[in-house]
């Protein structure tokens, strides 16, 4: 065999080997595709050079030993990969004191309309469509009870519609209505704690990137919608956008 065919089968199997890695560590590591290659190719030239100096030399016979280096390899590299590029988990104070971004959002309320003052059903949509676009777009923070300035606004808006007005109540219908508009799937990753900013209780919904496409059911008889991250706004998708979108993000087999 060449030198240059064997070059290419090398990379070929640690690209091979970074991508099915990636599959297998799930939302341990977040990696994206174009990483997860990198990190596999680096992974089998560690585990090749690790086989190669330990056997002093390389060997057809040594097949096994090289592809367990390699794996082992690429799992070091991915880990540390990751480690280095996560994203570092912010109390609600420091992400309030950082302002609304692609990856932060404020919410006055989740139930109440200020204007009417009464229980208005696109408001808790629209809870529903951001926690929707950040599963699409890698994950977020959102949270109720602060308006757009940052300002800390509390609970008691939302929690007068509560047959029991406390927070486990509210937090059992947050993720009643989000499992019914986004699916038991998110719904279950999402973390949801209740921070107190200037005395005032609030809402944080830290939300996973999800591993396939999520779309929102807005109401019977309605299409299912899907919405994203553009910048520090939520957006739907039209057919055309999602399907690019979701091939492109995850990839074909996550459309199956």
């Amino acid at each position: 065999m060449s030198l240059s065919v064997a070059f290419l089968l090398a990379l070929g199997f640690g690209a091979l080997l970074g991508l099915v890695m990636r599959q297998l560590m799930g939302n341990r590591v977040r990696l994206g595709w174009s990483e997860a290659v990198l990190s596999g190719i680096l992974g089998a030239a560690l585990g090749a050079l690790t086989i190669s100096l330990v056997r002093g030399g390389y060997y057809r016979e040594h097949w096994l030993g090289m592809l367990l280096t390699s794996v082992l390899g690429t799992f070091i590299v991915m880990v540390i990969v990751g480690y280095f590029t996560r994203q570092p988990h912010l109390s609600a104070a420091e992400l309030v004191a950082s302002g609304e971004s692609r990856r932060v959002e404020f919410k006055s309320t989740a139930r109440c309309n200020l204007h009417t003052g009464q229980r208005d059903d696109k408001i808790e949509m629209v809870v529903a469509k951001t926690v929707a676009a950040f599963a699409n777009s890698g994950g977020g923070d959102l949270l109720i009870g602060v308006d757009d300035d940052g300002r800390a606004l509390g609970l008691d808006n939302d929690l007068q519609f509560m047959k029991s007005p406390d927070l486990d109540r509210y937090e059992l219908w947050l993720r009643d209505h989000l499992t019914k508009t986004v699916g038991t799937a998110v719904t279950s990753d999402i973390e949801v704690t209740f921070p107190v900013l200037d005395a005032k209780p609030t809402c944080h919904v830290r939300v996973l990137a999800a591993k396939r496409p999520v779309f929102l059911n807005p109401a019977k008889g309605q299409p299912v919608q899907m919405w994203v991250r553009v910048g520090n706004s939520t957006r739907q998708l039209g057919i055309d956008e999602a399907l690019s979108y979701a091939a492109d993000h995850w990839g074909r087999r996550r459309l199956r």
